[in-house]
């Protein structure tokens, strides 16, 4: 009984009856289609109406969107919009107020509503269906061919059935949103693991360097990337960020993934697959995404060769002399402009000697006051540090960067990869 709590009163005592029978069908159904369909079949049925139509309040648009619309037959109807009296139907949506009319031909307060009278309709019910006062949608019957078909009886239970209809609708609405939902955050999780799948597990070895990454989402999935692999005798490592966030720059980083990797592969030295993949990029993508990219090539004997195509400036910690530098920023971002003028930098790593290639996403880590992590505490997170392994320095930077955080959520993906030159 609590389910009619709130349903207007129904004094036709087979009408009550019905309202009983139909609520409980309602309710059998979370399928949002099936109970739209059954609503509107029950409505033709109790009021022995000619046609019927149901709609939804669309509310990106603010108009009422037709759902279903059926005749005695149940067969659809095809062109709703074009076969119902669109004045009664604004005029129930702004008084949210039932309306009836006998006679729609010769009504005085529809005088002027072309509709009525080309489409020659003359039993006229019309209800809105009202979830705690909020307008979701509205139930129509018309009869084009009998005058008095629908009397306040029917006006009576159509509206207390629009009611249990309204809450059947919005429960039916709501487990399909559940449903799309959990759908959804099934799809992320599971792009998420292909994503990780693309990253490196095992870094390659190349004697004298001690390597790690970490790759963190500030979303389900991410636009950072790092990569590392063998060239020629020494070792590629590369660390990217696409300018986008969520799907889009997931889908934007497994392809520059895999356009540097086969670019490396064909050309061999950094600034050539970088010039490969932003010519390739321009020429099949149009979304207006870009991705920054650091690319180291680390040689035998602690020389590195870098190239830096819009990224963050790498930090490279002198652990002998107790100095920092940040390294060219350089370039541009690869799929922005044609002109690509990237500058190779050669530096050589001594013992003991630490880089740092790192995402935004650390730098700009912003605590609870909004302020940044920033270049300072990069480099003093590193002086306190440096003299560890690779995983230890990365472990610690992790920390203090999530210490300064606090409770702020992050705002973007974190990605780091640690180089440390432990010499021959």
């Amino acid at each position: 009984m609590s389910e009619l709590s709130h349903t207007p009163p129904v004094s036709d005592p087979q009408h009550l009856a019905t309202l009983y029978q139909i609520t409980r069908e309602l309710n059998s159904s979370l399928d949002l289609d099936t109970v739209l369909e059954n609503v509107m079949d029950r409505v033709i049925e109790v009021t022995n109406a000619e046609r019927g139509f149901l709609m939804l309040c669309d509310n990106n648009r603010g108009e009422m969107e037709f759902k279903v619309a059926r005749g005695m037959d149940r067969r659809d109807l095809q062109s709703p919009e074009f076969q119902v009296s669109t004045t009664i139907i604004r005029k129930v949506m702004q008084t949210r107020q039932p309306l009836l009319t006998d006679n729609a031909q010769f009504d005085k307060r529809f005088t002027r509503g072309e509709s009525i009278m080309i489409l020659g309709l003359r039993s006229i019910l019309c209800v809105p269906i009202l979830v705690k006062e909020r307008l979701i949608g509205l139930v129509y019957v018309d009869n084009r061919l009998q005058a008095g078909l629908f009397n306040e009886s029917h006006r009576e239970l159509l509206t207390a059935f629009a009611a249990q209809a309204g809450v059947a609708i919005e429960n039916a609405r709501l487990y399909r949103v559940a449903v799309e939902k959990g759908r959804m955050e099934k799809e992320l999780q599971m792009a998420q693991v292909i994503q990780r799948d693309l990253l490196p597990g095992t870094l390659p070895v190349l004697a004298g360097y001690d390597i790690t990454a970490e790759w963190r989402t500030a979303r389900e999935v991410a636009g950072d990337f790092y990569d590392c692999l063998p060239v020629d005798d020494g070792l590629g490592v590369i660390i990217a960020d696409v300018s986008d966030k969520g799907a889009p720059a997931a889908i934007f980083m497994a392809m520059a993934r895999s356009l540097i990797r086969s670019a490396t592969l064909m050309t061999g030295t950094p600034e050539a697959a970088l010039g490969q993949t932003n010519a390739t990029l321009l020429q099949d993508i149009e979304s207006g995404m870009f991705v920054t990219v650091y690319y180291a090539l680390l040689h035998p004997g602690g020389r590195v060769l870098g190239v830096n195509a819009g990224h963050n400036r790498p930090l490279l910690w002198r652990t002998t002399q107790g100095t920092h530098e940040f390294l060219p920023r350089g370039g541009r971002p690869l799929g922005w402009f044609a002109d690509l003028p990237l500058r190779p930098v050669e530096f050589q790593m001594t013992a003991g000697d630490v880089l740092i290639l790192y995402t935004d996403g650390l730098t700009e880590a912003e605590n609870e006051r909004g302020e940044p992590f920033g270049d300072a505490r990069l480099v003093e997170t590193v002086r306190a540090c440096a003299d560890r392994p690779a995983s230890a320095i990365k472990e610690h930077l992790i920390a203090a960067v999530e210490a300064f955080r606090g409770a702020a959520p992050p705002f973007d993906d974190t990605t780091l990869v640690v180089v440390r030159y432990a010499g021959q």
